[in-house]
């Protein structure tokens, strides 16, 4: 099954390609472990509403995600697949463990492409134990950063990947990765936490995708919920809108390359999340929503 030809929230490109700004995130998919089917279900109606682009990792679930991915869609080149690198599934009180080694992301990509059910992957984002929430080491536990992105050029020269981003990265990271070609960069970043917007201006001179992750925020320390802010639900009762459909509005607005991934388990939270994509808010709104930054 094909993506509709509808591109909720416009276009930007990402590996190479064009792309619906709104996308869906897999990690949501780690639910439907023993409910495959309804997991793919769910995939296929984000097609039908427009999406076009799904960002996973293998580590999702020990390759749930990826296998739901590959019930809704196999090889389908209508879907673009970003993956991320550079963690492992584990049996620990912690479910991930580092695993940075440039062999070891070689083997990581090829998890993905066997799990997946395809023989190349639009993006391969490096994910770097640099910046939270999540796993971090200090900077003398780090893997040498331009051995890691020879092993992916090596793979993207080979063709078995399209594009190269970078996942919890500070921003002279991404200013000393930029010779390799970066396709896309994703830091934890929403309407209430925007404690990247330098890096978010570096991309978007660079034509880099800015790709955050909890755009909607999440339960992790530092990360608040957007639809819980006062000023994004009284945004939202204006705009005859739900708060999460304004907190991703607003990214939307922010900066034209803005790709969004929020994931759900739910038909109907997915419906909203795309139809955010249609929410236009007036420079009073924006304004009081940007001033937020500064509480």
């Amino acid at each position: 099954m094909t993506a509709s030809s509808i591109r909720p929230g416009g276009v930007y490109r990402l590996g190479g390609r064009e792309v619906a700004r709104i996308g869906y995130g897999a990690m949501a998919l780690e639910r439907f472990e023993h409910e495959p089917e309804a997991g793919a279900a769910l995939l296929r109606r984000a097609a039908e509403l427009g999406v076009d682009h799904l960002d996973t990792a293998d580590f999702y679930g020990r390759s749930v995600s990826n296998d739901i991915i590959r019930r809704a869609f196999g090889d389908d080149p209508a879907i673009a697949v970003a993956t991320k690198v550079g963690a492992v599934r584990v049996d620990a009180p912690v479910p991930l463990a580092l695993a940075q080694r440039p062999d070891e992301l070689r083997d990581q990509v090829h998890a993905n492409l066997r799990t997946l059910g395809r023989d190349h992957l639009d993006v391969v984002n490096l994910r770097r134990p640099e910046v939270g929430p999540g796993l971090t080491v200090l900077d003398d536990a780090l893997v040498d950063l331009d051995d890691q992105l020879a092993e992916l050029m090596a793979l993207r020269d080979a063709g078995v990947i399209g594009g190269i981003g970078l996942s919890a990265v500070r921003v002279d990271t991404v200013r000393r990765a930029l010779p390799a070609g970066i396709a896309c960069v994703q830091n934890g970043y929403s309407v209430l936490t925007r404690d990247f917007e330098d890096m978010l201006a570096l991309c978007r001179a660079e034509g880099i995708a800015w790709v955050p992750y909890f755009p909607l925020g999440s339960g992790f320390p530092g990360l608040p919920k957007v639809a819980d802010h006062a000023v994004v639900r009284s945004v939202a009762a204006e705009a005859g809108a739900t708060p999460a459909q304004v907190g991703l509005a607003w990214l939307l607005a922010h900066a034209p390359d803005i790709l969004l991934i929020p994931g759900t388990g739910s038909v109907v939270h997915l419906e909203e999340n795309v139809a955010a994509g249609s929410v236009r808010l007036t420079d009073d709104q924006v304004e009081r929503l940007d001033a937020i930054a500064g509480d």
